[in-house]
């Protein structure tokens, strides 16, 4: 009832932990709170919350023109809706080093298990889209040195996500995350690998838990979870699938009411209220205060 039943401290240790034991977790993208809670409901191992979801839900492209509280908001109410680790895409960190700092404390207030940090320029756009511009080295560097002084949990992951391989290839990626490494990166993001094998080349470059995208009609094939444990993949993000699948479906449902007159057709593949009224745990509140709560599901479908 009501949010998580665990502490972000107990979160974030509980990914480490599950890091350490080598299986590769798989992290949904919610796009509102209550999916979060499905994404728990059906086993996941943790959830992830997208930069370019949160600019999709504000009506606006991903390409830096959210702010840090808008994300940090979003990061609060997904992250307390769930008993499961939230990774959260925090984009350049919002600016310069200390601006960077400050992100990572407005997210860790608001409960995420971790976060992680790009290379690219302001204004950044999405990974899978050509011509993005990757900042120089010290400056890469310096953003993940400024988010791992600045964090007050240990625990909190600070991941490294690099660009680069779609600006200058795939040697330049290896060099870059080695050294995002050094400079105290938990957890490396290789962004727009072709294929499996430079996933493989990130993993035995580095002997930190690296993330693979499955973002649809990107840059990557759609590997299965097999196939990216068999190359070492730690982490596999699905960003903004659970969006796509809900604004595509919520599309066809306006279509068949412009066609028909009436949503009937697209019912049967309604989420009915009793299943609303189950994933939102309505009888617990009920039993919790019935004068608050005093409803009946019977009869409605």
């Amino acid at each position: 009832m009501l949010y998580s039943t665990l502490t972000a401290a107990v979160k974030r240790q509980n990914l480490r932990d599950a890091l350490a034991t080598g299986e590769l977790l798989r992290f949904p993208g919610a796009f509102t709170p209550l999916s979060t809670r499905l994404i728990q409901e059906k086993g996941f191992e943790g959830v992830y919350i997208s930069g370019a979801v949160l600019a999709a839900e504000l009506g606006l492209p991903d390409i830096g023109l959210t702010t840090l509280t808008e994300v940090a908001q979003r990061a609060l109410q997904i992250s307390r809706m769930t008993d499961l680790p939230t990774l959260i895409d925090a984009d350049t960190g919002f600016g310069e080093p200390m601006n960077v700092a400050r992100t990572v404390h407005e997210l860790e207030d608001a409960g995420v298990a971790g976060l992680h940090i790009e290379d690219q320029v302001n204004p950044k756009r999405c990974g899978h889209l050509d011509g993005k511009q990757v900042v120089d080295e010290d400056t890469a560097l310096k953003r993940i040195r400024a988010a791992a002084q600045a964090r007050r949990d240990p625990n909190l992951l600070i991941m490294a996500r690099t660009d680069i391989r779609g600006v200058e290839g795939l040697d330049s990626a290896v060099d870059r995350a080695k050294k995002l490494v050094d400079a105290g990166a938990d957890a490396i993001f290789p962004e727009a690998m072709k294929d499996l094998g430079e996933f493989e080349a990130i993993r035995n470059a580095v002997d930190v838990p690296i993330l693979a995208n499955m973002t649809e009609f990107g840059k990557s094939e759609l590997f299965t979870t097999q196939q990216l444990a068999d190359v070492g993949v730690n982490i596999v993000i699905y960003p903004v699938t659970l969006l796509r699948s809900a604004m595509g479906e919520a599309e066809r449902t306006l279509d068949t009411i412009l066609a028909d007159g009436t949503q009937q057709g697209a019912v049967a593949g309604m989420q009915t209220r009793s299943r609303l009224y189950e994933l939102l745990d309505y009888e617990s509140y009920n039993a919790f205060d019935s004068g608050v709560f005093n409803f009946s599901q019977e009869g409605h479908s």
